[in-house]
């Protein structure tokens, strides 16, 4: 195997879901599993609701809108909670006030890979909405995220203010969509192996190392 290229895992997702944010963890976990392995994780954008106004839609709305009333939203999310409790995420759903557009988010993601900073500008963003219910359509709450991730802030700044990328992210998001992809997250391993949902660490790992003997041994798929 060539050292020099890494095993890829392009995440497919969106910042406005809880059970990518569980699936970045296990991920995470799958990862320290599995040290031996030299792994690159990619982020790609989707949007669980394409919908939604650039300024986001009031929270109690949407999910009345998405799940036909508060009784039904609980249920969902207190399933979501407990999965987020296993992996040490303490989901403050209660505090989201707003449910917001995410393109701009993608954005931002879509500008950290030129500084490497993908994954640590996606965790600031999960956390920014699922624990400390912060407002992702705002332009200032992305620009301190990019600042806090070793960004170039004022340029984030002055590119929110501009439809830069704008088609390309909402190109990959219907090239997502036309692939098949239709809920997320998504792990696609080394561009062959494709895992949908948050799976266990455990699974992932496993996937990752198979990825990995049949690249080096085709024989052994």
């Amino acid at each position: 195997m060539n050292e020099t290229a890494p095993l890829s895992v392009d995440v497919v997702s969106d910042v406005m879901c809880p059970w990518c944010f569980i699936g970045k963890r296990r991920l995470e976990a799958a990862l320290k599993s599995v040290p031996q392995l030299n792994v690159e994780v990619r982020w790609h954008p989707f949007q669980l609701d394409a919908t939604l106004p650039k300024t986001g839609k009031d929270r109690q709305q949407y999910l009345n809108d998405k799940f036909g009333g508060p009784a039904n939203a609980a249920s969902v999310y207190d399933r979501i909670r407990e999965a987020g409790q296993l992996e040490g995420i303490p989901f403050a759903f209660e505090d989201i006030k707003l449910s917001p557009n995410t393109l701009d988010c993608h954005r931002l993601v879509l500008w950290s890979r030129a500084d490497n900073v993908q994954s640590d500008v996606v965790e600031r963003l999960f956390k920014a909405y699922f624990l400390d219910g912060e407002d992702l359509t705002k332009a200032e709450t992305l620009v301190r995220i990019s600042e806090e991730a070793g960004m170039e802030s004022d340029l984030v700044e002055q590119l929110l203010e501009t439809e830069t990328d704008l088609d390309k992210t909402e190109a990959q998001i219907a090239k997502a969509q036309e692939s098949g992809i239709t809920g997320v997250p998504c792990f696609i391993i080394d561009g062959r192996f494709v895992l949908a949902g948050a799976e266990r660490a455990e699974t992932i790992a496993a996937a990752l190392l198979h990825a990995e003997e049949t690249r080096s041994d085709p024989e052994a798929v």
